[in-house]
């Protein structure tokens, strides 16, 4: 759910349903709108809780994201925001075509999920409006969805050109050097191309961090339905916690959730300036992409299975028994993530290039070719042979012993007997 919170007094504009919905993509949230007004102070003063529960002072002590780039695959970026002025670059399109000539994107869901990762607030020092985890950090905004009052709504959901758009964001951005891409999105259903698109990310170094999905309430064999691109292997997936810091009851629950961050009440920025709360794992998920932007910015060669340990190892209120399918291995804190990613910097989980496998192939499946001798040792391979035969000589020996005892031992009888 996302509230509106206009930056005046002005009444706002009524009611408002679900997001965005492309096919069976979906941004991971719910928006509704209301008339009450805030004050940049009250902004500000709203974000306490989550910034107390990522532990950002002491984080920005060691990072604030400087030199990431987070790529938001969304809805639009407004980039013209007082809170993110100057950090955001307006990237691809790809759902060009939905809307008819002219029609402007709304870039509601996206400008609020970008605020909460690279806010940087106004006024003197910054002290007012949203700061974001990483406020230091760039944006590259790349549309990869439309919302649903936007009139190309359901040409985009039904017209082929718009099938895999999220692969194709997902390679765009990391062509465009994006370090970490935020993908507060969902669908039930993956397809080659999204896995090959992850693939090729995560090969390049890109942290892909996604929404676990808000349809926690509906369970399937004993689980939410499983989302993706969360649920890709190598994808930091997202549950959302609410005030408690337990999973939130619409959270998705299932095994692909690694870390879960606040996702209910949360402050961010909208279009025009405005202010808006709202819950979902969509949110979570941006917060978590802000810090794994923090580990980024302290360590630029950390490879993502190395991040996604970080944010793991780092997590605070864990389940008793270390990990369960709500919140995974806990809640994120941006602090300790850095801590934990210190540990890890001399480390590296990536292969050399010669040995890298191509993301556009599948791994395992097809046919083994022959085994390749790369060298073969002949005085060893003479030594084990003559070890085998001189074991196999041994072996009939023993044999042959145990065969004359018993005919001895039958003649000794039979010679009792007679």
């Amino acid at each position: 759910m996302l509230t509106r919170r206009p930056r005046t007094s002005r009444p706002g504009r009524g009611g408002r349903g679900q997001a965005a919905l492309t096919g069976t993509l979906a941004v991971a949230g719910v928006l509704l709108l209301d008339a009450a007004p805030a004050v940049a102070d009250e902004v500000r003063a709203s974000q306490e809780r989550v910034i107390k529960t990522l532990d950002l002072p002491a984080a920005w002590e060691v990072s604030r994201g400087a030199g990431v780039t987070v790529a938001v695959l969304d809805s639009g970026v407004d980039p013209g925001h007082r809170d993110l002025a100057g950090s955001v670059t307006v990237g691809e399109d790809f759902t060009e075509g939905a809307n008819a000539p002219g029609v402007a994107p709304r870039r509601l869901h996206g400008t609020y999920m970008a605020s909460l990762i690279a806010g940087h607030g106004h006024g003197p020092g910054g002290a007012d409006g949203i700061i974001g985890v990483a406020p230091e950090s760039e944006v590259l905004s790349v549309r990869v969805i439309l919302e649903d009052e936007e009139p190309g709504f359901r040409t985009f959901n039904v017209d082929p050109r718009f099938e895999d758009v999220v692969a194709r964001g997902i390679r765009y951005a990391v062509d465009q050097g994006a370090d970490v891409i935020n993908l507060s999105i969902s669908k039930e259903l993956a397809s080659k191309a999204d896995r090959a698109a992850v693939r090729y990310a995560i090969g390049k170094g890109v942290v892909l961090v996604a929404a676990a999905g808000n349809e926690g309430t509906r369970k399937v064999a004993g689980a939410a339905p499983y989302s993706y691109p969360a649920a890709f292997p190598g994808v930091v997936a997202v549950g959302a916690a609410d005030a408690g810091l337990r999973r939130a009851a619409f959270s998705n629950g299932n095994a692909s959730v690694l870390v879960a961050a606040p996702g209910v009440d949360i402050m961010g920025a909208g279009p025009g300036d405005e202010y808006w709360t709202g819950r979902g794992t969509s949110q979570a998920t941006a917060l978590v992409s802000g810090v794994a932007a923090l580990v980024r910015a302290k360590y630029p060669k950390m490879s993502p299975p190395l991040v996604a340990r970080a944010l793991a190892a780092g997590a605070v209120d864990s389940p008793p028994t270390g990990y369960d399918t709500g919140t995974g291995f806990g809640v994120v804190n941006a602090a300790r993530a850095l801590a934990e990613a210190a540990k890890l910097a001399g480390h590296t989980e990536a292969a050399p290039a010669a040995l890298a496998h191509d993301p556009d192939r599948p791994l395992g499946g097809g046919a083994a070719g022959p085994v390749k001798v790369v060298h073969r040792d002949e005085r060893r391979v003479v030594l084990h042979a003559a070890i085998a035969v001189a074991s196999a000589g041994g072996a009939v020996g023993s044999v042959a012993v145990i065969l004359a005892l018993v005919r001895r031992v039958r003649r000794a009888h039979n010679d009792q007997d007679a």
